[in-house]
């Protein structure tokens, strides 16, 4: 661990159930003309677009998948048309990463591709981006608090990352109550997302005093916040895990990932597989797959750590806490890799890509090509 970091945060976090309400008062602070982005079906959500009537105009754009580039530059195009002078996205990953495209191009007369990574140039931003708020209504990614938006590129079966500090919202609203009553498969998918993006930056070559302040409490806070949503419906345990989100946005944007997001990006843009439920198969057979290949004492004794953490929530002992943690994730309904659409075929090209993934630059010890498959095999 080093001693020394740098530290990238939004403006301002506003963290707490029925922190909602602040949201008309805190929008007219930014803007008068606002995108609303949100996730497929409005429902619950109207009353909050009811709520802001102290703004001139409030259009929405549905986002229903993770954002694909055509739909996404379709969306700037209408956009620029509108004069639009805020964006705020209110959903899970996929809409806020949708929002801060949109606050980032709707002002820029650059082209999106020449900003993206791997498929395109790679360019910073151009323009100053339009004012940007956040509200999540899932407890996985963290993408409120983190400075890349990944988008799916279907042509060339990837999903890239359009990554730039100025991403980072003006504010990020959290109000775990905006999570309750979540569908179980979704509380799942997303719950395991959060809990990796905790232990990936604590296992993380780059992991700091800061970003282990965070996952310390995270981790088992996680887990054991997720164990008893499977079992039943909790404003305590969706609090936990809408935090636990919340500090590995912070965690990741300050120490990197790991192996299992590695191979998420490139398994999720061959399969369309949702990005939480690859991280949740991948997890335990990548905690693993470190633990076996590395050779450095201190990010040994993190490894073992994190697996004394799964040991303790699921009450076993240490040798057996990683194959308990895959039992039970087959038995709340995330039986593997093969379930959600992988395939024979994915499996070498997504390996070969994830070997030189951004992700992996931070795990904590080069893997080969060969243990990266081991990895899928071992979460089919």
């Amino acid at each position: 661990m080093s001693g020394a970091f740098n530290l990238l945060t939004p403006v301002e976090i506003v963290f707490g159930r029925g922190q909602i309400a602040q949201l008309n008062d805190r929008a007219t602070q930014f803007g008068s003309r606002v995108l609303i982005v949100h996730g497929k079906s409005p429902g619950r959500l109207a009353d909050i677009f009811e709520s802001l009537q102290t703004v001139e105009t409030v259009q929405t754009l549905s986002i229903e998948k993770e954002p694909a580039f055509n739909t996404l530059t379709a969306a700037v195009e209408r956009g620029k048309a509108l004069g639009i002078d805020l964006v705020i996205g209110i959903g899970g990953g996929s809409v806020m990463d949708s929002a801060k495209v949109l606050a980032a191009m709707l002002p820029s007369q650059t082209d999106l591709m020449s900003h993206l990574e791997v498929v395109g140039d790679g360019l910073p931003l151009s323009a100053k981006r339009l004012p940007l708020i956040l509200v999540p209504t899932t407890a996985g990614t963290g993408a409120e608090v983190t400075r890349n938006a990944v988008i799916d590129i279907p042509e060339a079966q990837r999903k890239v990352s359009l990554r730039d500090k100025a991403l980072l919202p003006d504010l990020a609203l959290i109000d775990p109550a905006m999570t309750d009553h979540c569908p179980r498969s979704i509380s799942l998918h997303s719950g395991l997302d959060a809990v990796t993006q905790v232990i990936e930056p604590y296992l993380s070559s780059r992991a700091n005093l800061f970003t282990d302040m965070l996952c310390k409490e995270a981790i088992p806070k996680g887990l054991l916040a997720l164990k008893q949503l499977m079992e039943a419906e909790s404003k305590e345990a969706r609090d936990a895990l809408a935090q636990v989100s919340l500090f590995g946005g912070l965690a990741l944007a300050n120490s990197g990932l790991g192996v299992v997001h590695g191979l998420a990006g490139p398994l999720g843009g061959l399969c369309g597989a949702p990005h939480g439920a690859i991280c949740g198969a991948l997890l335990p057979a990548g905690i693993a797959a470190n633990r076996d290949s590395v050779t450095d004492p201190d990010h040994r004794a993190r490894i073992d750590q994190v697996i004394e953490w799964i040991a303790e929530v699921f009450e076993t002992k240490t040798e057996q806490a990683l194959p308990r943690f895959r039992r039970w994730i087959v038995e709340s309904g995330l039986p593997g890799l093969a379930s959600i659409g992988v395939s024979e075929e994915h499996v070498k090209p997504a390996c070969q890509a994830a070997a030189s993934s951004s992700s992996m630059k931070a795990n904590p010890v080069v893997l080969s090509t060969a243990t990266i498959e081991q990895v899928v095999r071992h979460s089919w």
